[in-house]
């Protein structure tokens, strides 16, 4: 008829009448009629609960919560609709709460609650690593980590809340639309490529075209433009072919430079509208139609003949009169002349074996009147 039921030290006992609250029971032993009789007649019932889990949960909280018995052994965080709490166990995060009514044991754990109002937006907190990380903390916080070469624009309802510098940033969700846009601060390169312009003189080409730029403005950027990088390319898209537009193939071809100047001139000024900074402009490739390939590798061959011409004609005439003046010089000095025949006689005799005696006279002669001679001993 009678039944024991023991309360251990960390447990606590709820007794209920006809469904309704009576007395908490403390840990300790208690004799009870039997669980037929007390369920028959008397509807008696107790309710064992372990507060080791922390967290008080049952049905009947907001009621419970309300019985002085209960209420003094509970920390009870009532939250409303724009509030978020922390709940820390001995020094350890163990809940992270939303709206509602949320009771905690006072023992056998130390519990601290937390509590912080949405309408703040931005959340911050010496743990806030350990917070975002936590396997709860990704349902009521969000967060955004912005490296060093970037910027984060963030936006709430449509409107800009905040330019996040580099860092972690951590805010509250459920607190209306919010995105968030990085920006690369770093140099880029643009590559536009494969247009067809015509020149001034109705020459077709495909030019590509390399631009090098770094936003400065993140805000001008995102805000005054939907696509910065789109928005730069097509400027520089129009501007290479006012640029190329007005000059003719051979002042083009003579001179790329002025053109990449010409266009980052135009391209800087317009950029700077939108945050952009442009740091170089430059023609890569300059492709011109089959056909004109062919006529003009002809022209440069002609020209390259004509240039060989004159050097050739230049250098003959050159010679012409290096010998001129050679033959004067000989005339007017006949001690020179003599050293000239000298000369030429020894390259005649250069690698044979003959000996020749030599008397007065002119050189020449005396040389072909020995070979003359030498021709007719040995016909």
């Amino acid at each position: 008829m009678f039944a024991k039921l023991r309360i251990r030290k960390h447990e606590v006992g709820l007794w209920f009448r006809h469904g309704d609250f009576k007395h908490l029971l403390d840990p300790g032993s208690y004799w009870l009629l039997g669980r037929f009789f007390l369920r028959a007649f008397f509807s008696h019932r107790v309710e064992v609960i372990d507060r080791m889990a922390g967290k008080f949960e049952h049905k009947l909280l907001d009621l419970l919560v309300k019985e002085p018995g209960v209420a003094d052994r509970l920390i009870v965080a009532d939250l409303t609709d724009d509030q978020r709490a922390l709940v820390w166990k001995d020094g350890r995060l163990g809940w992270v709460i939303g709206p509602g009514r949320h009771a905690f044991w006072k023992v056998p754990a130390k519990i601290t609650v937390e509590t912080y109002s949405i309408n703040d937006f931005t959340f911050s907190h010496p743990k806030v690593e350990a917070i975002l990380g936590f396997r709860g903390g990704g349902t009521y916080l969000d967060g955004v980590r912005v490296e060093s070469h970037e910027r984060v624009l963030l936006f709430r309802e449509g409107e800009l809340v905040d330019a996040l510098s580099p860092g972690l940033h951590v805010f509250w969700k459920q607190t209306g639309k919010v995105v968030w846009k990085a920006v690369d601060l770093r140099e880029q390169v643009a590559d536009v490529a494969g247009q067809e312009i015509m020149t001034a003189d109705k020459v077709t080409l495909r030019v590509n075209l390399v631009v090098t730029y770094r936003v400065s403005d993140a805000v001008k950027a995102v805000t005054l433009v939907s696509d910065y990088a789109q928005t730069l390319y097509r400027e520089a898209q129009l501007a290479l072919r006012e640029s190329i537009g007005t000059r003719n193939l051979d002042k083009l071809l003579a001179d790329k430079d002025a053109v990449g100047n010409e266009v980052r001139s135009v391209l800087d000024a317009r950029a700077k509208e939108f945050g952009v900074d442009v740091r170089g402009v430059g023609l890569r490739d300059v492709i011109l139609p089959g056909e004109m390939k062919m006529i003009l590798n002809e022209v440069i061959l002609a020209q390259k003949q004509a240039e060989a011409n004159l050097i050739r004609r230049r250098e003959e005439t050159a010679a012409a009169r290096s010998q001129a003046n050679t033959a004067k010089l000989l005339a007017e000095n006949p001690a020179l002349t003599r050293m000239k025949e000298l000369e030429a006689l020894q390259e005649i005799l250069k690698g044979t074996k003959s000996t020749f005696v030599l008397g007065q006279g002119d050189v020449v002669d005396q040389v072909r009147s020995l070979i003359g001679k030498d021709a007719a001993e040995n016909p």
